[in-house]
């Protein structure tokens, strides 16, 4: 099996294309950068593609490393999103968001996936079968006045994977989604990211958010963020043959976030 995974070089897309490798399957890794952690696993099994993910061009760069490395494309995993480059979440108010702050993060969030499933579909179609999952965020199912971009972006991504669901299914190409809750990840933990905005607006401590104040302030059931293998797992599995009759799902992986009756 041959797989792209965006957003690769860190935090979720990092430990699924660690565990997609584990499991046997032919990796590339697709990041602006590099990282120590891909840089490890390297080698004939997994390779990194160095592609810019929010350009009109970086998705499409991606799925070619996988035909000229590997031989065609079986699991496309979108995980690249969040803040942009340049870009610090949270953001507190709509009124914060200029028209260049939406375009960012829709080329970011939405058209990359679009792009990198535009891309790999022809591969996928001459199998005769693959599998596609989109990441999405409880942003996309809980609106909130915070992240309105954000949440607006990973929503329509839900809605394209519906959609690509049901027109490629037929054909044996399976679209899933997962979507995460807050997962401890560099977006929370760099410095300058959300545990230190959050510290800053809240007048406590990075430590603080991150050990205790986030899970409550968003009353996740577990109480402690999510760690990144907790997703990736959802992910392998729903990229994987064991999943054969899933398709059009959104899998949650949220610590309890979504309360819904």
């Amino acid at each position: 099996m041959v797989a792209v995974v965006t957003g690769a070089s860190k935090g979720i897309g990092l430990a699924t294309a660690r565990t997609l490798h584990a499991e046997g399957a032919l990796v590339v890794a697709a990041s602006r950068r590099s990282s120590w952690e891909l840089d490890a696993l390297a080698g004939e099994r997994l390779v990194h593609a160095a592609v810019d993910l929010a350009t009109p061009e970086g998705p499409a760069q991606a799925i070619a490393k996988a035909e000229d490395a590997f031989g065609g494309l079986d699991i496309l995993v979108n995980n690249a999103g969040g803040p942009p480059p340049g870009a610090i979440l949270p953001r507190f108010s709509f009124t914060a968001l200029t028209d260049a702050d939406w375009a960012a993060m829709l080329d970011f969030n939405l058209m990359s996936a679009v792009r990198a499933v535009r891309a790999a579909i022809p591969l996928l179609l001459a199998r005769g079968r693959g599998s596609v999952v989109n990441i999405t965020s409880t942003h996309a199912l809980v609106p909130s006045g915070v992240n309105v971009d954000y949440g607006a972006a990973k929503a329509a991504v839900g809605n394209l994977t519906q959609a690509l669901s049901e027109e490629f299914g037929p054909q044996g190409v399976r679209v899933n989604t997962v979507v995460p809750g807050p997962v401890r990840t560099p977006w929370w933990t760099d410095e300058g990211g959300a545990a230190d905005v959050l510290a800053a607006a809240t007048g406590t401590d990075r430590d603080t958010i991150l050990n205790q104040k986030a899970a409550e302030m968003m009353q996740l059931t577990t109480g402690r963020l999510i760690d990144p293998q907790e997703v990736a797992d959802a992910i392998v599995l729903l990229s994987s043959p064991r999943s054969a009759s899933i398709t059009g799902s959104a899998v949650l992986v949220d610590a309890g976030l979504s309360k819904v009756v």
